[in-house]
């Protein structure tokens, strides 16, 4: 007799992955591939970064630290709500995590229980609905579309049918790029404070906007446990550090919980992560890139068809409506890597209903290489 399998590991794949496996394969094979499949920032972390880092590794033994990590960091981290959103936060209630995949987990874990119900966007970041359910948390899809943004609104949830136990939301999104503005965040947040549930905010991509500044939960309740990363605006993705903001209610379940499953986040990032924010010039350059790269491909790809675009108004990421082409966007998106070497990501990844009318661009990459894909995209149409 076989050992047993748990259940819990047969969720969806986390199909962009996919993608970029078959990207690097078919660079394997020495054809030449356009990466606008996979959300991570085409820049290097900032120069005070490395130098920060390469110092620690000569002057700390870079042994486990405190399983909320080190007060330095911390610290810097609530500076930085007061910086940017003139919000004051107690540095004892930041954490800092194995990038904001880490928080994820440790939030779930911290404010739901197994047969909980925890609703979130549709389109939405794949992440968030496989690991609720491995956790055996059961998953509301708020199907969302331009006339709310992309984004869940109060009357959404009233309508989810049934007791809510909490809320995710993400502004800016992947993978539409839309925003919660500050009117309609600050619905959110006392919906949820009326209703009695627990609110999430993922502001991993604040920073990356093309217009109005986005806006943290905080700035209205002390009781959302809000998540950012260092991996897209400040660059670092592959450094693997996060952080969350939480309510005083979780600080000791989410201490218990960190430091059996993760004893600390990386010491060697948190030390370079304390000169992150001193390079906002760098970083908004970066930004800058972006930009150039989202003007170059609203411009372009309505000439190779994909001319229904959610408005990307942060992020990296352009979410295009294909119904007029396919009703199949993961056979679309392989035909297109095949043909012209451009990936991209399949809607499936993000809307398990509606995906397959979808494709996802991501622009955060060289602007010779965004162009060039446009180029190949329109020739490929024509």
């Amino acid at each position: 007799m076989s050992p047993k399998v748990a259940k819990r590991g047969s969720i969806s794949p986390f199909i962009v992955m996919d993608m970029m496996r078959a990207a690097n394969e078919r660079a394997a094979d020495g054809e030449d591939v356009l990466h606008l499949e996979v959300g991570q920032p085409g820049t290097p972390a900032p120069l005070p970064v490395l130098e920060a880092a390469k110092a620690a590794l000569v002057s700390h033994r870079l042994g486990y630290t405190d399983a909320f990590g080190i007060e330095p960091l911390r610290r810097r981290i609530a500076r930085h709500y007061g910086e940017s959103y003139g919000v004051e936060v107690d540095w004892r209630r930041v954490v800092v995590t194995t990038g904001s995949s880490g928080a994820f987990i440790l939030a779930f874990l911290a404010a739901f229980d197994a047969g909980d119900r925890v609703a979130l966007a549709s389109p939405g970041y794949p992440a968030y609905r496989n690991i609720l359910a491995a956790l055996g948390v059961e998953v509301v899809n708020l199907a969302a579309g331009p006339e709310t943004n992309f984004q869940p609104a109060p009357a959404a949830l009233d309508g989810a049918g049934g007791r809510l136990d909490g809320l995710i939301v993400a502004s800016p999104s992947n993978p539409t790029g839309t925003m919660l503005h500050r009117d309609d965040l600050e619905a959110l947040v006392a919906h949820a404070a009326e209703r009695g549930f627990r609110l999430i905010s993922d502001e991993i991509y604040h920073g990356i906007t093309y217009g109005e500044r986005a806006e943290t939960a905080l700035a209205f309740t002390d009781e959302a446990i809000v998540i950012n990363s260092f991996s897209k605006y400040f660059s670092m993705t592959g450094w693997r550090l996060g952080w969350m903001v939480l309510p005083e209610a979780l600080l000791r379940s989410v201490e218990c919980l960190a430091q059996n499953l993760f004893i600390s986040p990386p010491t060697l990032s948190q030390y370079a992560g304390v000169a992150a924010f001193d390079c906002r010039e760098e970083l908004d350059s970066y930004v800058a890139r972006y930009a150039r790269n989202r003007a170059l491909l609203l411009k372009e790809l309505p000439k190779a068809g994909f001319g229904e675009l959610a408005p990307a108004e942060g992020a990296f990421y352009l979410y295009a409506d294909v119904t007029r082409m396919t009703h199949d966007s993961e056979a679309l998106c392989r035909e297109i890597l095949a043909e012209t070497g451009v990936a991209a990501t399949p809607g499936v990844d993000f809307d398990p209903e509606r995906g397959n009318r979808f494709v996802r661009f991501s622009f955060s990459g060289p602007y010779a290489d965004i162009s060039e894909a446009a180029r190949r995209l329109i020739a490929w149409r024509r």
